[in-house]
């Protein structure tokens, strides 16, 4: 009992220091800093990152990427995620395999599960079907293979999964695209959805609208990449298509904020969560639209911004919470998730808030490094007011023994890198090749027009 409160008392103290006031996000005042945490998360996610890859087994037929700890099975964003993670380090061949055993998993139909495990697909509530990240993986790691070719016999497969999504998840009416319930879209609980069985695929959504304009951008890079100008007119005039549609639909002026709509009356749902902000990764909106949404939402402490991070839901919110919950599903009505903490990182650098998103990046990475110290793992999310790891608790996981979990949170180290070394190809517009730059300390915004220009 001693030993567990002295180290309480520890992880305290560590988080402690990742602030200078409360309420307010002030971390990376010097390039030594940031170089100092990012050494220290190199180093610990030097013993953690391999949890994450698993030898190819049973029906998965290449090396897999899981979530590690709590989860044993291949994820759809998950894999896609960590899969980034591992082409930022200069090991792309995962990726490869990530959209390789996802593509092995199609039917006939262009339906694929997002869940994969060694016995096969795994559906959950309802058909669960991949998330639009298939394309965007295979273009991660062609260009870090510096090899398109091995996308030739899986291509006829990848426009599958593009026909079934749009035969099943897209409205006409709208020209927008919807997720069947809230888990399937990954963020469980997301109050701007709905898991109400009697109102499936209700909601016509900002994030899978986005995902699915950065596959249709990515179908048609790799299309001209595989000589198919015919096909990669068409994936482009699909994303700009969809592009006017969430202008037309989603997006309201007066609130300067992007909404999910109801697929039958067109009404928005007036919810602020994570998702609101997806299509800030993309040049989506002009830019002083999108830099006013920022200031006003996003980069506000009374909405999103959290002294630990950036919160899956608005302080606003009456559902806001930071409640430790991994059964029946993940808690994204409040706590820090470092994936959408990544998202929104390109946004910040894509609209030029270059300072707030070094600064959100260092406490992401002293917020990790603080939990590993404590558990000897990280946990899925964190609360965003004290910092604290919250799922998997020692009580919810197997055993009643800490699981941990390693996965996305990967991704605190992609950033950092972004920040003190000036590799940010994760700063990429589909369509448009990437240019390696080097700079120390906050990324030059030139420099960053490399990366995040309209794509062409």
């Amino acid at each position: 009992m001693l030993c567990m409160i002295l180290r309480s008392i520890r992880f305290a103290f560590l988080l402690s220091l990742s602030l200078s006031s409360a309420g307010t996000i002030h971390a990376a005042d010097n390039p030594a800093s940031l170089a100092q945490t990012l050494t220290d998360v190199s180093a610990a996610y030097a013993r953690l990152e391999p949890q994450s890859i698993r030898p190819a087994e049973g029906f998965i037929k290449y090396d897999y990427l899981i979530p590690a700890g709590y989860y044993k099975q291949m994820w759809d964003w998950d894999g896609f995620f960590i899969g980034s993670h591992l082409a930022q380090q200069g090991k792309p061949q995962y990726l490869k395999w990530w959209v390789l055993d996802f593509a092995g998993a199609i039917d006939q139909d262009g339906y694929v599960a997002g869940c994969i495990t060694t016995k096969g697909p795994r559906p959950l509530m309802g058909k669960f079907a991949m998330k639009p990240f298939l394309a965007q993986g295979a273009v991660i790691a062609s260009e870090g293979l510096g090899d398109y070719q091995w996308v030739n016999p899986i291509w006829e497969s990848l426009r599958k999964v593009i026909s079934y999504r749009e035969q099943t998840q897209f409205d006409p009416k709208w020209g927008l695209f919807f997720w069947e319930n809230a888990i399937s879209s990954g963020a469980d609980n997301n109050v701007a959805l709905t898991n109400d069985p009697n109102d499936k695929s209700a909601i016509l959504a900002t994030d899978i609208s986005t995902f699915q304009l950065r596959e249709y951008k990515a179908m048609a890079q790799l299309a001209d990449k595989l000589g198919k100008p015919d096909e990669a007119a068409e994936y482009r005039k699909k994303a700009a298509d969809l592009k006017a549609a969430m202008l037309a639909h989603m997006w309201s002026a007066p609130d300067v904020m992007f909404y999910n709509i109801r697929r039958d009356t067109g009404k928005p749902v007036k919810r602020i969560s994570y998702s609101n902000f997806v299509p800030l990764v993309d040049d989506i909106l002009p830019p002083k639209n999108a830099q006013a949404m920022i200031r006003r939402y996003l980069w506000n402490k009374n909405y999103m911004l959290a002294p630990y991070g950036l919160r899956s839901l608005s302080k606003q919110d009456p559902d806001y919470n930071n409640a430790a919950i991994i059964v029946p599903y993940s808690n994204w009505q409040g706590p820090i998730w470092i994936n959408a903490n990544y998202l929104n990182y390109i946004s910040l650098k894509r609209y030029g808030f270059d300072k707030e998103a070094a600064e959100l990046s260092e406490i992401l990475g002293r917020m990790v490094l603080a939990d590993i110290q404590k558990w000897g793992s990280m946990h899925e999310d964190y609360n965003a007011e004290t910092g604290a790891g919250l799922a998997p608790t020692p009580e919810q996981s197997p055993n009643h023994v800490f699981a941990g979990f390693v996965g996305w949170n990967l991704l605190a180290q992609d950033m950092l890198q972004c920040e003190v070394k000036g590799e940010c190809q994760f700063l990429r517009t589909y369509g448009k090749s990437v240019k390696p730059v080097s700079v120390f300390g906050w990324f030059h915004r030139s420099a960053a027009r490399d990366y995040l220009s309209p794509a062409t």
